[in-house]
């Protein structure tokens, strides 16, 4: 791995233990010698992730739209910051840029993008590491609604499995490392339908 994308909350939230968090994972990227993929922000969790890899004498790449530019939310610095038209063209060169994706303790923003890879991995758009990174059980509601997803039949198990979850950055990284995707395509063959006991009218 030589760069990681984070995805994570434009504020701070109401508990320091995430900032705490944010912190240690930027001291770990740069002692590593792995570059930060992010959005570009100097708030909330995204400047301090940053601003720990800097510290630590990290590499820091931000990815920020030209709208955030003007709203005087960039990172002025960073390693090098690209400016680019729009969110949907920052997702792209994020995705271009990152040998994996975190996501720690975030709102809508870090859903959207996270998911995002999540969905291009299970078109087979990228094989590309995904992981949820928890903090005081942040995550767990969101785990629980995608076991609900596979227990109502609208994710399959291996892609279910297919990405991580916890609060250890040690295991994150090893997880991470050692990374095989899964081999399951969105849309089920003949053979996987038997396997399930479906018929042609529960697809």
């Amino acid at each position: 791995m030589k760069t990681l994308c984070v995805y994570c909350g434009s504020n701070a939230g109401n508990d320091p233990t995430y900032a705490t968090l944010a912190r240690a994972l930027g001291a770990r990227l740069a002692n590593d010698g792995i570059a930060l993929i992010y959005g570009g922000g100097n708030v909330g969790l995204m400047g301090i992730v940053a601003d720990a890899v800097l510290e630590h004498g990290g590499e820091v790449v931000g990815v920020i739209p030209q709208q955030l530019v003007d709203w005087e939310v960039a990172h002025k610095g960073v390693t090098r910051l690209e400016i680019v038209d729009s969110m949907h063209t920052r997702k792209a060169r994020m995705f271009e840029l990152s040998d994996g994706f975190i996501a720690l303790p975030g709102g809508f923003g870090t859903l959207d993008e996270m998911f995002e890879m999540l969905t291009w991995r299970q078109l087979g758009l990228g094989k590309k590491p995904c992981a949820f990174l928890d903090a005081n059980g942040f995550w767990q509601p969101l785990m629980a609604m995608l076991d609900t997803m596979v227990r109502e039949r609208f994710l399959h198990p291996e892609q279910r499995q297919d990405m991580w979850h916890g609060g250890d950055i040690d295991a994150l990284f090893a997880w991470m490392r050692d990374y095989r995707p899964a081999q399951a395509d969105k849309w089920l063959d003949e053979k996987r339908r038997s396997q399930l006991k479906l018929t042609s009218e529960d697809v």
